[in-house]
């Protein structure tokens, strides 16, 4: 009894010296770990009056948000980052089109990195889907891993007291990291 204790002690032993004999430990440095991380950015729903003053009777051409980037806060993290894609989904039911302009701010507002789109007008029968999508890498990246925030201005070539409809923005970053 004892020697075939022995026996399959020895096999086994045998087997795992097998296993590890081909193992090369140095590779453990070139492992990287590549998540994705998603993240909501900024959404709003934009109503056609609020692009007109009913107060002074005056058009208010230009509609803006401020959004802070507390992923960016992380500076573990923003070391990390290789390459982020942004996705901007708008839909319009507003007959205009309109400017979307994106501007990355550090703490003391310096910009540190910009993009726009045009945002295709819709009807009150026809809502109008605009899909925007950046991607930042390189120079750009590390410019706006400096940012603690995010200011969008929606602008409107012209606006007056009849204007309906409704602009809607939903939109994600999707962080590359390689760690």
């Amino acid at each position: 009894m004892r020697s075939s204790t022995y026996l399959y002690c020895l096999i086994i032993l045998v087997s795992l010296l097998g296993c590890v004999s081909d193992t090369d430990f140095e590779q453990v440095d070139d492992i990287a770990f590549t998540p994705e991380v998603t993240l909501n950015l900024i959404f709003f729903n934009l109503n056609a009056e609020e692009f007109f003053n009913t107060t002074t009777n005056t058009p208010r051409l230009t509609v803006s948000d401020t959004t802070a980037l507390v992923f960016l806060e992380n500076t573990t993290i923003t070391g990390s980052i290789q390459k982020i894609e942004f996705e901007f989904n708008f839909t319009s039911t507003i007959p205009r089109t309109f400017q979307a302009d994106f501007e990355f701010l550090q703490n003391n507002n310096a910009v540190s990195y910009t993009t726009s789109t045009v945002v295709a007008a819709g009807s009150a029968a026809n809502e109008v889907a605009t899909l925007f999508v950046e991607e930042v890498e390189g120079q750009d990246l590390d410019a706006l891993t400096n940012a603690s925030k995010v200011v969008v201005r929606i602008t409107i070539p012209e606006a007056n007291a009849d204007l309906t409809g409704l602009l809607n923005l939903q939109s994600k970053a999707t962080y590359f990291i390689e760690y």
